[in-house]
């Protein structure tokens, strides 16, 4: 039987957007009812714009101060300084003023289950589940690699990870379940395709295409620095710009180099390369996982995703490189058939364990036959 399924994201660049549009596309070929939702839209007017333009002008502008504000807010506790099964975050009070607007649109859609897909929506469901307030059934897909304390809230009836470390963090957090299902992506980065005629080579002899990205803001130190010594060191750099057109002009003046600007075939980028230079463990990161495209991580950008990357790069899942020489040396070894390759793709198939849907979808059954406790407890199921 189908049930009604909120979907709470946000437009905090693309990844978070892109978890919630597969979870619901999922959720909707099992013949659910979804509604999704950008959380910053039930903030206060102009909050929510507000909030993206910070976010994104500390990044790009000042990482040192963005960096700073996640050692301080977001970085995890020491275990003593929790207490036990209790919340490792700080709830933040802008959730709160959240709250009105999403009780409204609960009391108007009545959904069987709620999931959100950023740490601020899930502030804002477990606050108000906690109190009483919220009697809808409430998971959270952590999108993070390193699972940091805004995500964390015990008023959450179910955490679901992309690794089973990020899961033992959650559990440890909030003392709900977790479960590891793996990343959420579109099924086409899993089926072979033919390679993107736009990531070829230009003439000449054929040289390796790497990927690099910079996200949908085209966010990143040194990316065009990067993407030149990559050219020169004979490979066929291809720069994910985003919607940032300055990068992707200055980019298209490097002799070498292709820059690209927001482009819907990602899939079919991944299948003209060798390699993704990433920076920031986030979906272009997972999505290469899922393609078998091995992954670098190189000059993470500020706060959690330099975390992430080094995160990845830890449980097997990436390489990481240090330095420039580094960086060369792990994407030639990569770029080339062999057992580190195999290694690096190996392991990326390996994180992907469930059906992330399929659990939020249970939660919901279970809420309406009077279960939801045992439902959340009950683990993943591989689909």
């Amino acid at each position: 039987m189908g049930r009604r399924c909120l979907v709470l994201s946000a437009s905090m660049g693309a990844g978070h957007d892109a978890v919630a549009g597969e979870l619901a596309r999922r959720l909707r070929a099992d013949g659910h009812d979804v509604l999704v939702r950008d959380v910053l839209t039930l903030l206060p007017p102009g909050t929510g714009a507000a909030v993206r333009g910070f976010y994104r002008f500390v990044v790009r502008r000042l990482p040192v101060v963005y960096a700073a504000i996640y050692a301080l807010f977001l970085a995890p506790r020491p275990a003593s300084r929790r207490g036990r099964g209790g919340p490792a975050a700080d709830v933040s009070p802008m959730a709160a003023l959240a709250e009105r607007r999403l009780g409204a649109l609960v009391a108007a859609w009545r959904p069987d289950v709620i999931v959100s897909t950023f740490h601020l929506a899930g502030q804002l469901t477990g606050r108000m589940r906690g109190r009483g307030a919220l009697h809808v059934p409430c998971a959270v897909f952590v999108t993070d690699f390193a699972v940091h304390r805004a995500w964390l809230d015990p008023g959450n009836d179910l955490y679901l990870c992309v690794t089973e470390a990020a899961a033992r963090a959650a559990r440890d957090g909030t003392g709900r379940p977790a479960v590891a299902t793996g990343p959420v992506v579109p099924p086409e980065f899993r089926t072979p395709r033919a390679p993107s005629p736009g990531a070829g080579p230009e003439g000449g002899p054929e040289r390796p295409v790497v990927l690099l990205s910079g996200g949908a803001w085209g966010v990143g130190p040194g990316l065009l620095r990067t993407a030149g010594a990559l050219a020169r060191h004979g490979f066929r750099p291809v720069l994910l710009c985003g919607r940032d057109e300055r990068l992707r002009r200055r980019a298209g003046r490097l002799p070498g180099v292709r820059a690209l600007g927001w482009t819907d075939d990602v899939p079919g980028l991944m299948a003209s390369a060798r390699v993704l230079v990433d920076n920031a463990a986030g979906q272009t990161a997972v999505q290469a996982l899922a393609a078998g495209l091995p992954v670098v991580g190189y000059r993470p950008i500020a706060g959690h995703g330099a975390v992430g990357v080094r995160r990845m790069a830890a449980e097997g899942l990436t390489a990481y490189a240090a330095d420039l020489p580094a960086l060369l040396a792990a994407v030639d070894e990569l770029a080339r058939p062999g057992a580190a390759r195999d290694r690096r793709t190996a392991a990326g198939a390996a994180v992907f364990r469930a059906d992330a849907a399929h659990l939020v979808a249970d939660l919901g059954t279970a809420r309406a036959t009077g279960d939801a406790n045992r439902a959340a407890g009950r683990g993943g199921r591989v689909p």
